[in-house]
């Protein structure tokens, strides 16, 4: 487009307000010139009538004023000289363009010219003569003793001629100077949208974020300060950027390293900022009602619409897998507009049972050993008393005796292992183990006790690897309670499998059942030791257990810097997924 360029505008404006001004001043000197030329000629017209009427008054021989009369006119004009009734007509100069004569009449009938012979006034006016096409000039001035005038004409063709070639000059003139103005305006339009361009180019290069650029500066004028203005724009605007992404950063390790979760959600529902715990809570919220990972979860949908509503905190308790969340939401504003909201995620469930959990686990040991020691008491007391009369009655008692005391000694067996794994003082023996034969022991181990149960028993491996890193005897002993677990708690025409995978240099290892799965309010307390999702602690001889086993699992995957996870649903079956760290250059 012509006029998409500051050049081409400059340089067109120029040359139009030029054009106007060339254009008015053309017009005027031509009506100036054109006036002037008619008025010199009748002035000099006018002055050889003069000179002619005086030498009549002066001269009395006519021929002699006649001769001097043509000797002093122009060469394209010609002389009448009307006096009484008598007329004379000078000749026409061969050289010039000839001239049709005039007579008396002629002269007499205009009003005009007649004025000059019969009222003594000097006329002048321009006239076609008689029987030709010619137009011509006439002046006339009257004889000093007022007996006729005398009259001079020339052609206009004669002016007009003149008044070409001053025409012509003009148009040269203004053609020229045009032409002159088109180079200087382009040049001068260019010198001062030059700099401009370079700005512009240096803008597009500080949008792309190369904030270094800068603009030579080679005048001291405006378009010299605009340069320095933009170097000091562009320094300034790399210090403030410079600065904020620190800030940025800074905000971004503070809100990763913050141990709540924390929400960032815009008008649109778009979650804009998550960091770690916000994104676990947000996979098990998904998991729990079933959305997709694409979706954003419903329930940051209703908590943008109650702040947007409330324009304040809003407040929201969840149970997601049995874990009690607490959502503090607060709005984002924009003036006087939300914008969004940034709500904190808070894991409450530690901290609201912490004091329960320190009840039930002397409870717990209270429960778990009470019914040892009151067996050991009762059989004591029955061997005591003579109760048992027969060798085989005391030989029974003291064989319940024995396996109570046997049970108090595993069970403060586990409860030091888990305090010992507890502060740290974890002797594992580390080995690379071929994970084939390792696994398939394991599983053989329990194919006997799944096939009574009419449970099937099955084992996945989709590893890469032949060996892997890690303490066999240890973890032997966490996939050996995992898959009794299972088993104890599926019923029959169940499946148990175990399932094992590499993922992003870690070994994975998950054990799936069938089973009646674990309450949502229990799941956030498997691992600890001595809970029971049965909180009817009856003695099932199938489901016996001192609620010690999980905790010592989880304590060991942790010696190996791995993660131990369970997801469950109530009559659908649980999972537990442990992750171990692998050194990918063995």
């Amino acid at each position: 487009m012509l006029w998409g360029s500051v050049v081409n505008k400059l340089w067109l404006t120029i040359l139009v307000l030029v054009s106007v001004v060339l254009g008015l001043l053309t017009f005027l000197l031509l009506e100036f010139f054109g006036n002037f030329h008619i008025e010199e000629a009748e002035e000099s017209l006018l002055q050889t009538a003069t000179k002619v009427s005086i030498l009549m008054e002066e001269i009395n021989n006519k021929d002699t004023v006649y001769d001097t009369a043509e000797r002093v006119q122009d060469k394209n004009s010609r002389i009448a000289i009307l006096q009484d009734d008598e007329l004379w007509l000078s000749g026409t100069d061969k050289e010039s363009e000839p001239l049709p004569d005039v007579d008396r009449e002629w002269l007499l009938q205009d009003t005009e010219l007649n004025k000059a012979a019969t009222e003594g006034e000097d006329v002048s006016k321009q006239l076609i003569l008689p029987d030709s096409d010619k137009s011509v000039i006439v002046v006339g001035t009257p004889l000093q003793d007022g007996s006729g005038a005398v009259y001079v004409y020339q052609s206009l063709s004669v002016v007009r001629e003149t008044g070409n070639q001053t025409t012509q000059i003009i148009l040269l003139g203004a053609g020229i100077a045009f032409v002159l103005t088109t180079v200087f305006a382009f040049f001068l339009s260019s010198r001062i949208t030059k700099p401009l361009i370079k700005m512009q180019d240096a803008a597009l290069n500080v949008a792309r974020g190369q904030f270094g650029t800068e603009v030579p500066v080679v005048t001291h004028d405006e378009i010299g300060m605009l340069a320095t203005a933009f170097n000091k724009m562009g320094k300034q605007l790399e210090f403030n950027i410079n600065a904020l992404s620190q800030e940025k950063e800074h905000l971004s390790r503070v809100v990763n390293a913050m141990v709540d979760g924390v929400v960032m959600i815009n008008r649109q529902g778009e979650l804009t900022v998550t960091n770690p715990p916000a994104e676990a809570f947000i996979h098990d919220w998904q998991f729990e009602n079933g959305e997709t990972f694409h979706e954003v979860p419903g329930v940051w949908l209703e908590i943008m619409e109650s702040v947007v509503s409330t324009a304040s905190d809003v407040t929201r308790e969840v149970t997601i897998q049995g874990r009690e969340w607490v959502i503090i939401a607060t709005p984002l504003f924009e003036d006087a507009a939300i914008r969004g909201a940034v709500a904190v995620v808070r894991d409450m469930t530690q901290e609201r049972r912490l004091n329960k959990l320190r009840e039930d686990f002397i409870t717990n040991i209270t429960h778990e050993l009470r019914t040892p020691i009151s067996l050991l008491q009762g059989y004591s007391e029955a061997i005591i008393d003579d109760i048992a009369d027969t060798v085989e009655a005391k030989n029974e008692l003291a064989q319940i005796i024995h396996d109570e005391s046997l049970r108090i000694g595993r069970l403060v067996n586990q409860l030091l292992d888990l305090a010992r794994m507890e502060a740290g003082d974890t002797n594992l023996v580390m080995e690379d183990v071929e994970i084939n034969p390792f696994l398939e022991r394991i599983v053989r181990k329990f194919q006997g006790l799944a096939d009574e149960r009419e449970i099937k028993l099955g084992l996945i491996n989709t590893v890469e690897r032949s060996t892997y890193h890690f303490a066999p005897d240890a973890m032997e002993q966490v996939l050996t309670n995992l898959i009794d677990n299972a088993i104890r708690h599926t019923d029959s025409g169940g499946a148990v499998q175990v399932l094992v995978s590499d993922e992003k240099e870690r070994l994975v290892m998950t054990v799936k059942d069938t089973g009646r799965g674990i309450p949502e309010e229990d799941l956030p307390f498997v691992f600890e030791r001595f809970y029971k999702a049965d909180k009817s602690r009856t003695r099932k001889t199938a489901r016996t257990g001192n609620g010690l086993g999980l905790a010592i699992a989880k304590n060991i995957v942790q010696a190996h810097d791995g993660t131990i996870k369970v997801t469950s649903k109530l009559h659908e079956g649980t999972t537990f997924t442990i992750r171990l760290p692998q050194d990918t250059n063995q």
